[in-house]
């Protein structure tokens, strides 16, 4: 049977052929609850825009209130948070969170699970996966004074000029050098000459994906400015 879940959009990332859509539960009289991750059934659990609809053929946009119709937790894993969708209900927008009030949702400032592991072109950016017993969760809402964008191609080196934009940031003391997912700021600063742009004062999505090649990568899923509303 179908249910809903009213939640603030805290990410609408890319992700394998569709998107990674995540936020907290929201209720005016409850304030924030626990995390949700609407997914599909498919095995990459992807949401396809058609899944994701509002009925006006919109798209969820991060900040905005939704109601997701979904029929059953679908836990796997540190992916806790996981809620199998309804592909045949639309989604409802319900109005729009100010960014104003996110540190309201942000969670408790700790280093973002395990650190100390970190890819060719990364850091503090994966966990091997005999490490992930002991992780329960997969997403985090975090702020950060300083964020720097490194657009750059990582594989030039190798004959691969397919460039990319990498977020690098200090958090709980540990510093972090992780992929960008989100499509707004990908496409934005793809279109930039490489180099190093500067962000100030926003909020940042983590989120934490499936294993691949023996660990679990975390991403930037959502960059969350002032005027991103």
């Amino acid at each position: 049977m179908t249910d809903s879940k009213r939640i603030v959009c805290l990410a609408n990332s890319r992700k394998l052929s569709g998107r990674c859509v995540a936020g907290r539960e929201w209720s005016a009289g409850r304030g924030a609850g626990s995390w949700i991750r609407p997914v599909s059934a498919r095995k990459g659990q992807d949401v396809s825009e058609y899944e994701r609809q509002y009925e006006d053929g919109g798209d969820p946009r991060v900040l905005d209130i939704v109601d997701v119709p979904v029929l059953e937790p679908r836990p796997g894993g540190w992916q806790t948070e996981n809620w199998l969708l309804d592909p045949e209900c639309y989604w409802r927008k319900e109005g729009k969170y100010s960014w104003f009030d996110l540190s309201g949702l942000v969670d408790p400032v700790e280093p973002l699970w395990h650190h100390g592991h970190g890819t060719y072109n990364g850091r503090n950016d994966k966990i091997p996966t005999e490490s992930m017993a002991s992780v329960s969760g997969s997403l985090r809402l975090i702020h950060v004074d300083r964020l720097e964008l490194h657009v750059f191609a990582p594989g030039e080196a190798f004959g691969n000029r397919k460039r990319r934009v990498q977020g690098r940031f200090s958090h709980a003391g540990v510093d972090y050098w992780l992929w960008v997912t989100d499509p707004v700021y990908e496409r934005t600063y793809l279109a930039k000459l490489d180099g190093v742009h500067e962000i100030r004062d926003c909020y940042l999505t983590i989120s934490l994906g499936e294993p691949y090649q023996g660990a679990c990568y975390k991403l930037v899923a959502a960059i969350i400015e002032c005027d991103r509303r």
